[in-house]
């Protein structure tokens, strides 16, 4: 699903944030990414996201080099995939409903069908009761479980997240790491960036630690 070679981001001045990464993440599987803060967790994700561009080597997602897509193609392979942000970045003046129809609007998709779709998506997150609440009314929780519903609405074949529980208590924290399960249950292949050791050993999932932004326990490049 996800294959990294000799993979490099270099900030400013030879300041690598990775460095000759080669990575393999199956297709359908669940893993979590850690490390110390710098490692290049969220990097990573912004790559895999077209956020940002490789300085060297490459990104491969189902077959597809993501350095080589073009302008339509970027736009295409977004919407195979789901992202959720550790601070929600829900927007304020839009209800839930909205929040989470809003891609399935932009794509054109018939009216009936964004309602449909939006629904049947709320309701698996257990919030089809919240549709016309806005974030401010939220837990964070409940936020949280409304940026999940948006990053699915799509129905991607991958899902990233960078810290998403980063804002919750524990209880909340594994409730949400039980919805990336039953994601991942379904044939979704799941990358979680997270600090939470407690919650990876709870979980039980493959572990990829990052370290200067290689493979935990390769010698660091000299700089």
């Amino acid at each position: 699903m996800i294959e990294t070679q000799g993979l490099g981001k270099i900030y400013g001045r030879g300041l690598y944030a990775l460095r000759d990464l080669n990575l393999t993440i199956d297709k359908g599987e669940f893993v979590f990414l850690t490390g110390p803060s710098g490692a290049g967790k969220s990097t990573l994700l912004r790559l895999l996201l077209l956020q940002e561009r490789p300085t060297e080597g490459d990104v491969i997602v189902a077959g597809r080099n993501l350095s080589r897509l073009t302008r339509n193609e970027v736009q295409a392979y977004r919407r195979t995939v789901g992202f959720v942000f550790q601070d929600f970045k829900l927007i304020a003046t839009k209800t839930v409903f909205e929040n989470v129809s809003f891609a399935l609007r932009v794509l054109g998709m018939p009216v009936e069908q964004q309602r449909r779709r939006t629904y049947q998506v709320l309701k698996w997150v257990g919030l089809q009761h919240r549709l016309n609440s806005r974030p401010d009314e939220l837990s964070g929780g409940e936020q949280q479980r409304v940026a999940i519903a948006r990053a699915l609405v799509n129905e991607p074949h991958l899902v990233l997240a960078d810290e998403p529980t980063g804002n919750l208590d524990p209880d909340l924290s594994l409730e949400i790491m039980n919805l990336f399960r039953d994601i991942n249950a379904s044939g979704t292949t799941v990358v979680v960036a997270t600090h939470d050791r407690e919650l990876i050993k709870w979980v039980g999932r493959r572990v990829v630690q990052l370290e200067h932004g290689q493979l935990a326990g390769l010698p660091e490049a000299p700089r």
